[in-house]
């Protein structure tokens, strides 16, 4: 499983441009309210971290998926769950949306 900060996004969608490739915000609603990234380049799906195991058939095996929390541990645990079942193309946002705000989009308020 791959690691990556938010200015390396770029990079890693040019990787899978053609992959339809979806960052997967595992954060809870209020904090999504509170600060969101705008879809660029990518999908943007929310599905809290408590109901990944029961949303796995939403999800595209083979398709690359980012992980996205707040600072990158929630995700990387939903990294592992999707890569131990089965996913094939999955990385993390490591940082999360707070290191986003610093390195990608200063819109995007810190909490």
């Amino acid at each position: 499983m791959e690691q990556i900060r938010p200015a390396q996004l770029q990079e890693w969608l040019a990787r899978h441009a053609g992959a339809q490739p979806l960052v997967l915000d595992v954060r809870e609603p209020w904090e999504v309210q509170t600060a969101s990234v705008s879809p660029d380049g990518f999908e943007l799906l929310n599905i809290p971290m408590q109901q990944i195991p029961a949303a796995l058939s939403q999800l595209d095996e083979d398709r690359p998926i980012a992980c996205l929390c707040h600072h990158g541990m929630r995700s990387l645990q939903v990294a592992h769950f999707l890569t131990q079942n089965g996913f094939t193309e999955v990385s993390n946002i490591t940082g999360g949306i707070d290191l986003w705000s610093a390195e990608r989009d200063p819109r995007v308020p810190r909490y």
